[in-house]
Formats: structure tokens, sequence, C-alpha cells
């Protein structure tokens, strides 16, 4: 497998076709690897801010600052297929579903933490020659602020991810971490918290959880589900729901979502409409055009949500078609967060 010019890149192997295969296709998608099994990819949102555009939703709703993101994983598989997700599932494409795996052993988190940061600094160089570049937004971009463990996989399956928080915040760089919901014991053992921790909240109840989910993987059921939100209600950093809602699948059942957040008790709720994009368009999913939620459908149930759950509806981004629910109003006060650099 081709190494380019990225950092410490060791994923190819001459024994695994699988394995060079979804690589080679994942950087055509702009997937940049670092190490043995992190990854990262400039948000669109990020080179749109860079270009003196608009910026994402996390900017307007808490104040990160879209340029100076990274959008990374230190982990690349996933024991989910959740229907909507845009990315790509390895075994929807003909690969092992663990092809990406580490392979080796794991990379040590200043490995992980110092390569991802390099490796973002090199993609941004490239909108230096761009007439629309922000020259300002540019150079803080080469100093980032912030990192969102989101990009694709599990960042839990990282064994030491409480130890790349911690170089993260050594750097004075606030966390943002997404994860499924599967991992209970790894949440337990986590002795370092991300700035916020997001839970993706597929679907209200169990029957949907299947459907939306697709199970695949060890861990990846309702009651385990559960479990994590109970974990999840009990951690002492900010914490946040995340709901992907599609039209004929899991947008319905306002009460359900309300028991969830009554059981998580997260400081925002993200309600957000599902984008038929990426992998979500491959016919395996199922899933139509038409079953992306409009603006109104979006607001009008993120406001059903919000009566049932007694949060407050406060905001609303319309580019991403994301509306934000607060608990209460320390939490509106506080959601703007004050960051280092």
């Amino acid at each position: 497998m081709r190494a380019g010019r990225e950092r410490k890149t060791n994923l190819g192997s001459a024994a695994t076709d699988d394995r060079e295969g979804l690589a080679a296709k994942m950087r055509a998608q702009g997937y940049h690897f670092v190490g043995g099994h992190s990854a990262t990819k400039i948000c669109a949102y990020a080179a749109r801010a860079i270009k003196g555009g608009g910026t994402c939703y996390k900017h307007q709703f808490y104040g990160l600052r879209s340029w100076r993101c990274v959008q990374s994983t230190p982990a690349l598989n996933c024991n989910l297929s959740c229907a909507f997700c845009w990315r790509t599932i390895p075994e929807e494409e003909g690969f092992g579903r663990n092809a990406l795996s580490p392979r080796g052993g794991w990379d040590s988190p200043a490995e992980i933490a110092e390569g991802l940061i390099e490796e973002h600094r090199r993609i941004v160089t490239g909108y230096k020659g761009n007439a629309r570049t922000d020259m300002g937004r540019l150079a803080e971009s080469n100093d980032p602020a912030h990192v969102a463990l989101s990009l694709t996989g599990e960042p839990l399956f990282y064994p030491k991810i409480s130890g790349l928080l911690d170089e993260f915040h050594r750097r004075r760089m606030s966390t943002f971490l997404v994860t499924n919901g599967t991992m209970v014991k790894a949440l337990e053992v986590m002795t370092t918290m991300p700035t916020q921790l997001y839970v993706s909240v597929q679907a209200p109840n169990a029957e949907l959880y299947a459907r939306t989910v697709r199970l695949k993987g060890v861990g990846a059921t309702w009651a385990n589900f559960i479990r994590f939100l109970e974990a999840f209600s009990e951690l002492g950093t900010r914490r946040a729901f995340r709901l992907t809602l599609v039209k004929e699948l899991n947008m319905v059942d306002a009460k359900g979502y309300a028991r969830l957040i009554e059981m998580g008790k997260p400081n925002y709720v993200e309600v957000k409409g599902f984008v038929f994009v990426g992998g979500s368009r491959n016919p395996k999913r199922g899933l139509e055009f038409d079953q992306m939620p409009k603006k109104g459908e979006i607001l009008d149930f993120a406001g059903e949500i919000a009566r049932e759950s007694g949060y407050a509806l406060v905001d609303y981004h319309e580019s991403s078609n994301v509306a934000l629910l607060c608990k209460d109003e320390k939490s509106e006060k506080n959601r703007i967060l004050k960051f280092q650099k």
C-alpha cells in the first residue's frame, strides 16, 4: 500500500488485500492515515471556514472554531453498521469488517496526538494557493485548538483513550469525543474525560434500535446501550446526545427519546436530520432521498422531545439541519466554552 507522505503509516500489508483495498478507497475519499490505526480528514466546514465561509454547528452552539479543529479517530473499526451513516462500511464494499483493525499492537497516545496534528497541518497547507483563503484563519488552523474524535469507527476501541485525551489537553486543546454507546466497560475505566462527550442515540426503543444500527458486533445490543446511558449519566463532564433522524425509520416516538434523555441526563441534545450522502446512498441500506427531514420537520420533532423531556429548544443551525436542546438555564448559559487558546 502506498505510504505517500503520511506520518508513520503501517496500515498496509502484502498479506491483507482487504486492508490495502479499503485503505486505498478511503484515501480517495480524503482520509489521511496516521500510524497503525488512526486517521484524520479535513471537515467540510473547516475547509469552508478556512476559505472565509460559514462555520459548523459546533461553532454556533458551543463556540468551537471550525478552522482550528482536527477531525480524527484513533480507531478505524466499528461494531455497528448504522443505516444513516455517511461513512464507508467495509463489508458493504466487499471488504472484511475488521480490515483496518490494528496490526502489531496499539500506537502510543503521544504518537497518535502528534501524528494527527502534524497530518492536519500538512492538509491545510494546501489552502495557501486558494484565492479565497482567509490567511488569518489559515495561520490559526496550523495551531489547532480542538480535536473531534468522531471521524469514523468507534474511538473507545482504543484502549489508551484516557492517555490520548491527556495528550491533547496537555497541548491546551479541547476534545469532543463521539461514541456509539456500546463500550460500557471502556467508559467505566476512563480516568480522563473529554471536554464534551457525545453518545449517538440511534433509536427510541429496542426494535427500532436493531433496525437502525444493524447489529454486527460484540456489545451492540439494546440492553448494553441502556447500561451505557446509566453510566453516562454519572460522568463529571459535559455530556451530549446526538440524534440522527431518518423519516420512516427512527424519527418517531418523541416520548421514547425523552425517556432515554431522562436516563442519560445529557446537558445537551442535538436533533439532526439525516443527509442522503456518502455511504448512506448504498442500495444495501434501503434508504431514499425523500427520507431526509426538512427544517420544519426537525424543529417540530425537536419541539416534541423538548416538551416531553422538559428540556428547552434554544438554537438551530441551518446548513446542518440540527436543533439544540439544553437541559436547563445553567447549561444554556454555559454552552459557549471558554477555550484556553
